[in-house]
């Protein structure tokens, strides 16, 4: 995936169907759908969540995790202004972000392309300097 910033679920969901080469009637069969659901599915840009987790499970692919880098990378948690709400909440709470190998080869390529600097990429997407030059060093040999 090229871009995290534009998600269009349904057409990611039709690419790993046609990866797999699943038949229209095993997946209307486990969707608990018709073949034209299917297709408004495909052609649909969001999809709710228990749909998503059918999808995730029938293609083995969690696609959840799109969403997930999408908030990593346009939407990094906050510094040490947060933490006296963050301290109240009952939700789970995530130490820091963990970067797939897709993120950092996404952010090392608009560096190598020089469609961003290393600051550009430090600063807009909150990723530390020191992470961002680990990966400069550990990936530019590859």
């Amino acid at each position: 995936m090229d871009n995290f910033k534009e998600i269009n679920i349904g057409s990611l969901i039709q690419k790993r169907v046609d990866e797999l080469d699943i038949d229209i009637i095993r997946i209307c069969n486990f969707m608990k759908c018709n073949e034209e659901e299917i297709e408004k599915m495909y052609l649909a840009k969001t999809i709710d969540g228990d749909t998503l987790l059918k999808w995730s499970k029938l293609l083995e692919y969690d696609f959840f995790r799109i969403y997930s880098q999408h908030i990593i990378l346009y939407a990094p948690q906050k510094g040490h202004n947060n933490r006296a709400i963050d301290a109240h909440s009952t939700l789970p709470k995530f130490r820091k972000n963990i970067y797939t190998k897709e993120i950092i080869e996404f952010l090392l390529d608009k560096i190598k392309k020089k469609e961003k600097t290393k600051l550009e990429i430090i600063e807009e997407y909150g990723i530390p300097k020191t992470t961002l030059y680990k990966w400069i060093n550990k990936y530019s040999s590859n």
